[in-house]
């Protein structure tokens, strides 16, 4: 095994666990820079925050499991001022228009020019388009969610994505915000190719086994980098028919949009070097590039603009990170406390789980002051209404 190699962090006091894992993967022959985000915690084989730069392999997990988990948000031409005043309408869009939950689907299946791809080109690809198919435009569970909320503009901004289009004035706005991924059918990928990775690289230590990797010169590693691209397009496809389905519904269009994903690796150069980087969550954030980072179902997120710092990859981080898991939150929250921050913050929440109470979350204002050399803040959005999988016990809660 080649000597580690040193890498760059952001952050304080990060999860020593996910330390511990940026170090692993910077063992790897093929690794040849790596960066540390500020909202790191343990992943799978690569820490979540965490970004790597290989030469001429792709690794499956260091992709992750949710293939191009992303966020789009959309902002309608409508001052928040009028927002309790169609609040209820917001809600109802919410509560029609989007499925949630591990194995949510519509009773009659989506149509998006996603499905007219090439689906064929593996077997394993082949097999899971029927349930690509079934779950077209829902969202999964976990931290994934839809959410209306305040968008704050302390000065213009310019329409990044159309130049043909006029921007924003400054000023607040109502804003449609969502994340999710590439559902079970991403996750399947990553397990499915994980496990062919794994099998080309017997000779990996144990604490390596889970950044196993497929080479670009190899018709597996080819066949892996084509099937995450086609979920790149499938995760953009559900945000679309997200937002267009909510937006119907209530007879307006957006003015901006603005999108970004992680979870995913790029073909990209480090100097003159070609290289491909994996980032686990954590976004692009090249000198100039927009994109969204989120904060909790309570907290801020940020429309950001990278700096393009090349220590960290032209990466930042993909939102506030986890504090502690899931289990602990259960045990040390309650339902009473979660709805103290939402009436303190005039927070509607239709539906989520204990697990996503923002104190389970890192400061999203400490993971932003910690990453001023990657990215520049360029507004702010303020969840109002939130949406996200529910549970038994948050039905009763919240509806």
């Amino acid at each position: 095994m080649a000597k580690k190699k040193s890498y760059a962090i952001w952050g304080k006091d990060l999860d020593p666990q996910a330390i511990k894992q940026m170090e692993n993967a910077m063992e790897l022959p093929i690794a040849v820079q790596g960066a540390l985000m500020p909202d790191a915690h343990k992943g799978y084989g690569l820490p979540i925050g965490g970004v790597l730069a290989v030469d001429n392999a792709v690794i499956p997990y260091a992709v992750g499991v949710d293939i191009a988990c992303r966020v789009r948000l959309s902002v309608l031409p409508i001052p928040f001022s009028q927002y309790k005043t169609i609040r209820g309408d917001l809600k109802k869009a919410l509560d029609t228009q989007t499925r949630f939950g591990v194995g949510a689907r519509f009773k009659r299946p989506k149509n998006h020019s996603i499905m007219d791809e090439d689906w064929e080109f593996c077997p394993r690809v082949k097999a899971l388009k029927d349930k690509a198919w079934q779950q077209l435009g829902t969202s999964g569970s976990g931290n994934h969610f839809a959410e209306f909320g305040k968008l704050i503009l302390d000065k213009d901004l310019d329409n990044n994505l159309d130049k043909s289009k006029p921007g924003l004035k400054k000023g607040t706005y109502i804003a449609l915000l969502t994340h999710s991924g590439s559902r079970g059918t991403g996750a399947a990928i990553a397990k499915h190719y994980s496990a062919m990775a794994k099998g080309q690289h017997p000779e990996l230590a144990s604490h390596l086994q889970n950044l196993a990797w497929l080479s670009m010169d190899h018709e597996l590693g080819v066949t892996y980098f084509k099937a995450m691209e086609l979920m790149g397009g499938y995760a953009a496809a559900n945000h679309e028919i997200i937002h267009e389905a909510v937006f119907r519904t209530l007879g307006e269009s957006p003015i901006m949009t603005i999108e970004n994903h992680h979870n995913f690796a790029w073909r990209e150069k480090i100097g003159s070097r070609k290289v491909l980087v994996h980032r686990k969550g954590a976004i692009p954030a090249g000198k100039g590039k927009m994109g969204i980072i989120p904060g909790t179902l309570a907290d801020p997120g940020f429309v950001i603009k990278g700096l393009g710092n090349q220590e960290a990859i032209n990466s930042a981080a993909h939102g506030a990170g986890r504090a502690m898991s899931r289990t602990a939150a259960k045990k040390l929250f309650t339902f009473k406390d979660l709805q103290g921050i939402l009436q303190k913050r005039q927070i509607t929440l239709i539906s989520a789980g204990l697990d996503e109470i923002p104190m389970a979350y890192k400061n999203i204002h400490h993971v932003m002051a910690q990453q001023k050399g990657l990215v520049e803040t360029i507004a702010m959005f303020e969840p109002k209404l939130v949406k996200m999988a529910p549970t038994k016990r948050s039905k009763k809660k919240f509806q």
